[in-house]
């Protein structure tokens, strides 16, 4: 059985408003679970409760009910702290810093001796394309830019779990691109990675399993496979007669399939069997109509 890195059990968050000391549930109860070696996506609209529960998880904000863990330890603990890497939703770095010396400053942080967080900074600088700006202020930095060298301090340690709030925020389509591509290949070394986005597509092409929070409640949780099976909607088939007429029939999620085409008489050919599927974001939309 795979080692469950990341933990959520019933995590909670209330907030009050700063005048009328309105009670808000941020988080309602959410439950889930990341193992050793998976790319799992936390996905859900903007104040969907994304953002709150990683903070929780980081040891940012304390929960209101719930037990959350990393590694099996307290959220904010050093020995968690030690084997991961977090890039925030809307980090803020010292304008005066250049991308060099913040992952300097990152691997100083986690007892990186100087040789190695040189060879690091470099090497991963190159990885998120801003190699020719690693010497030059943060200040001059566009929010893309910005995300890039993010993504750099936070993973100058080698971390085993790597953690990133909205990654493709700010980022034009290359971008995003690459940053999937950065994902898959921390999976492929056996990195643990949890993301969260609200970019469905991206979740869909990268993702081993997904949560899906809507108003602070987890909808939905397992595979992307699992999820889109659930989402079967029928299966459109086209047969082609004699003579060449073509024609599509739809089936019902629920029909079987081959013994339908079994069924058909002798010269008919089967030009495409295609199942139709309620995609992701289809699915999310339906729950925050269902919610609203």
């Amino acid at each position: 059985m795979s080692e469950t890195v990341v933990s959520v059990e019933g995590f909670a968050k209330e907030y009050r408003t700063p005048f009328r000391r309105r009670r808000v549930q941020a988080v309602k109860g959410a439950s889930f679970s990341v193992a050793r070696g998976e790319i799992f996506g936390f996905v859900g609209p903007n104040g969907a409760g994304k953002t709150t529960t990683i903070r929780a998880l980081m040891g940012l904000i304390r929960p209101t009910a719930g037990r959350l863990a990393i590694f099996g330890e307290p959220p904010g603990s050093r020995a968690a702290r030690r084997r991961l890497g977090f890039l925030p939703e809307s980090p803020y770095f010292y304008d005066y810093l250049s991308p060099r010396e913040l992952c300097d400053l990152a691997g100083r942080l986690h007892g990186l001796p100087r040789d190695e967080r040189a060879r690091r900074a470099s090497a991963l600088l190159e990885r998120v394309g801003l190699l020719d700006a690693a010497d030059r202020p943060l200040k001059k930095f566009s929010k893309g830019m910005l995300q890039r060298a993010g993504l750099a301090q936070a993973l100058v340690n080698d971390p085993e779990l790597v953690v990133l709030d909205e990654p493709m925020s700010g980022l034009d389509p290359l971008g995003r691109r690459d940053v999937r591509e950065l994902i898959r290949e921390l999976g492929s070394q056996g990195k643990t990675v949890l993301f969260s986005t609200h970019i469905l597509s991206d979740v869909e092409a990268i993702c081993d399993r997904v949560a899906v929070i809507v108003r602070g409640q987890i909808e939905d949780a397992g595979s992307v496979r699992e999820l889109l099976d659930a989402s079967l909607l029928g299966t459109e088939i086209v047969l082609r007669r004699d003579g060449g007429v073509e024609e599509m029939t739809a089936l019902p999620p629920t029909a079987d399939v081959t013994a339908f085409l079994r069924e058909q008489p002798a010269g008919t050919t089967v030009v495409s069997v295609t199942p139709r599927r309620e995609s992701l974001e289809d699915r999310v939309l339906a729950r925050m109509k269902e919610r609203a």
